[in-house]
């Protein structure tokens, strides 16, 4: 038995309860099918079969290969592995659902979706037949002869494709509240549509989900080969489509395939459909885990990603390898400010790409003088120094504050202190970390550099009661952004900039994050009238393209540089600056600055609607937004899983925010179609047990 495989499947060959017992040689028929093919190695192997014995078997006996087979079913997932269940008739659902839920019991219950022609809800009481075949849903809901707790709850569970079933099963089914997708309902709309909608309620509010397959539900003339045949079915391509995207989503735990009765496949068909199935399963998991595992084999785990794996981007939307479609309310961090793959920013890079790439800084080039122009005009300021990331435009701005307090200030040398505030964020940097005041940050990076001066955030007259007359610089972030999106209160800038004249003091705005159109102002310190003595820009001045950053001041701060001080190798490259040059172009023409301001408060006003037992606080400013949730309920890294489910990109911060940063281009229809997918994840995370995740478990951030 190989259990190292992401995938195992299971035979359970028993078609006692079935009009035709022949069902039960289905497994074992696939196998060999299987090893022929030399399928099973890699991704698919076989666990085991498991056997009931035709002779002389009773319901205890039936009752007890349920429980096997769900013991099987509970070890898979044990073993965080996704199982492929073959039967043997319909019946075996029972074993396979229950071992599911009982997985998951301690995370939460079982979604499932039921594809079948028939209902398979008949109870004890209503079945005409008293056969265990057409009893197995409403068994697994609690209505059995046997007693058992119910494995999945009536508002977890769908059914697709029925077509053949009697009143009391209807009966039962909708009193329960069951979702029924009749097959007139599912040709008329087409299967894409149904199983979205049956992927939100199988996932909403539940810890995994499953799907169970009965070859009925397909129309016979394709797959004829099953024990009870019914005309105007669904069509096998289209069931392979909607497989491909249930096997996509990260919740899935399993799938069961039923029905397969090898005596009446004489054309082979039906067999040739289930390998067809299993392949999509395997191909399906194989592309996203390859993908996954590559990254978490060979690259260092310094982050922690989202259970997704994007192949493309447009406008303010993704794509994951199965073509299902996000919406990017992230925007890297803000890098992606005018939307991904935007054609004039594509074209300026290919363009640029032909002609020059990197020369350094060794000769001059038609490219960085424009771009300097063009950002100092914008700005206010007197000159820039190009840089590649925006921990490298803040080093650039100590640099540069340190130097003008020993050359320009007086301040002795090696006694130059620089300010900033708790909870700050401005890189990873070794200088950087060591201003930090979270731990994560910090932990065994060691010892860390001095000359640095921690005041509280928002707090003015700390930042005065800090100052000394070996103070060059106060660095400040004019919001928080990793910090949880914490705005200060009204005219703490403005003061702040007051009391750094009155002192000689640096002003130096980070404006890696918020600069740019993000916060509705080209720069979030012009909210007050601020002009800092320097700014760092980065992130969206790549147009989500290229790394460029820059530091920006007055001539006399930036004047401390001489050649040789300081310097990049890909800093300023023609390739980067022509890009740049480019974003700052469609980003003023666009008016792009003004809609992220008013879209800005459009989306605020929106997100009202999640106030809730989740929520603790809504804030932000233009298009930088977060939702503080309540501690204790449900950790922001599980929200966002849920939320990815609901097609929603996003990435939580300091655990407890989840950050609403859009592209710049984002329209009131994308804002109302991600607002109402948002408030559907909150919804469904409202009804999930109280989270573990707490400030023990920490998440690697970006």
């Amino acid at each position: 038995m190989n259990t190292s495989c992401r995938i195992q499947l299971i035979g359970a060959a028993c078609g006692l309860g079935a009009p035709d017992p022949l069902c039960a040689e289905g497994p074992e028929r696939v196998r060999s099918r299987l090893i022929a093919r030399g399928r099973l190695r890699e991704t698919l192997a076989w666990r085991e079969t498991i056997r009931v014995d035709a002779s002389d078997a009773s319901d205890a006996d039936l009752r007890a290969f349920a429980r096997k087979l769900g013991s099987a079913v509970s070890a898979v997932c044990a073993a965080d592995q996704r199982f492929v269940v073959l039967g043997g008739d319909h019946s075996c659902a029972v074993g396979t659902w229950s071992g599911a839920a009982e997985a998951l019991a301690a995370r939460g219950p079982l979604g499932l979706i039921w594809i079948d022609a028939h209902m398979d809800a008949h109870t004890p009481r209503t079945s005409p037949s008293g056969n265990r075949h057409g009893m197995p849903l409403a068994t697994l809901l609690g209505y059995g002869d046997d007693g058992a707790r119910p494995a999945v709850l009536p508002q977890h569970l769908c059914l697709i494709g029925v077509r053949a079933f009697e009143v009391e099963e209807e009966q039962l089914l909708r009193r329960l509240g069951v979702r029924i997708y009749r097959s007139d309902e599912v040709l008329a709309r087409g299967i894409d549509s149904i199983m979205e909608e049956a992927l939100q309620r199988a996932t909403s509010g539940t810890a995994g989900f499953g799907l169970s397959i009965d070859l009925d539900a397909v129309d016979p003339e394709q797959a004829p080969a099953v024990t009870t045949p019914v005309p105007n079915g669904i069509g096998a391509q289209a069931l392979l489509n909607a497989l491909a995207r249930a096997v996509d989503e990260p919740a899935l735990i399993g799938v069961e395939i039923a029905e397969y009765n090898p005596h009446r496949d004489r054309e082979a068909r039906t067999g040739a459909l289930i390998e067809a199935l299993i392949d999509t399963i395997a191909d399906a998991s194989a592309a996203s885990d390859s993908c996954m595992s590559l990254e978490q084999r060979y690259c260092a785990r310094n982050y922690a990603p989202l259970p997704v794996v994007l192949t493309r981007g447009q406008g303010v939307h993704v794509w994951d390898r199965a073509g299902r479609r996000y919406i990017d309310m992230m925007s890297a961090y803000s890098a992606v400010s005018l939307g991904h793959a935007h054609p004039r920013l594509v074209q300026a890079l290919s363009e640029q790409a032909r002609r020059l790439g990197v020369v350094s800084r060794a000769y001059y080039s038609d490219r960085l003088g424009p771009l300097a122009r063009r950002l100092c005009e914008l700005t206010g300021f007197d000159r820039m120094l190009p840089m590649n990331t925006g921990a490298e435009a803040v080093e650039t701005a100590l640099k540069a504050a340190r130097k003008w307090a020993y050359t320009v200030k007086g301040v002795a040398e090696d006694r130059a202190q620089i300010i900033h505030c708790a909870g700050n964020f401005h890189g990873r940097t070794i200088a950087v970390i060591g201003m930090s005041s979270e731990a994560q940050y910090r932990h065994g990076f060691g010892p860390f550099a001095p000359g640095f001066v921690a005041v509280p955030y928002g707090d003015a007259a700390a930042l005065e009661r800090a100052i000394t007359p070996d103070t060059a610089a106060f660095l400040v972030e004019p919001i928080q952004g990793e910090g949880g999106i914490v705005l200060p209160p009204p005219g703490y800038l403005a003061e702040c900039a007051r009391l750094c004249r009155e002192h000689r003091v640096l002003l130096l705005c980070d404006e890696v994050q918020t600069g740019l159109g993000r916060t509705g102002s080209l720069l979030a310190c012009r909210h007050e009238r601020v002009q800092p003595d320097g700014i760092m820009l980065g992130k969206a001045l790549g147009g989500g393209l290229l790394p460029i950053s820059a530091f920006l001041a007055r001539e006399e701060l930036m004047n401390v540089f001489t050649p040789g001080d300081h310097g990049s190798t890909f800093g300023g490259n023609p390739l980067a600056c022509a890009v740049a040059l480019e974003t700052l172009d469609i980003l003023v023409e666009g008016g792009w600055i003004e809609h992220a301001a008013f879209f800005g408060d459009y989306l605020l006003h929106r997100l009202q609607v999640l106030r809730g037992p989740l929520v603790r606080a809504i804030r932000g400013r233009g298009l930088f937004v977060g939702v503080e949730l309540e501690p204790g309920r449900v950790g922001a890294r599980r929200l966002c899983e849920i939320l990815l489910r609901h097609g929603i990109l996003t990435k939580d911060t300091h655990e407890t925010v989840l950050r609403f940063a859009p592209p710049l281009i984002i329209t009131r229809e994308q804002i109302d179609e991600a607002v109402l997918a948002i408030a559907r994840a909150f919804d469904q995370a409202a009804a999930l047990p109280p989270d573990d995740e707490g400030p023990g478990r920490r998440r690697l951030a970006g």
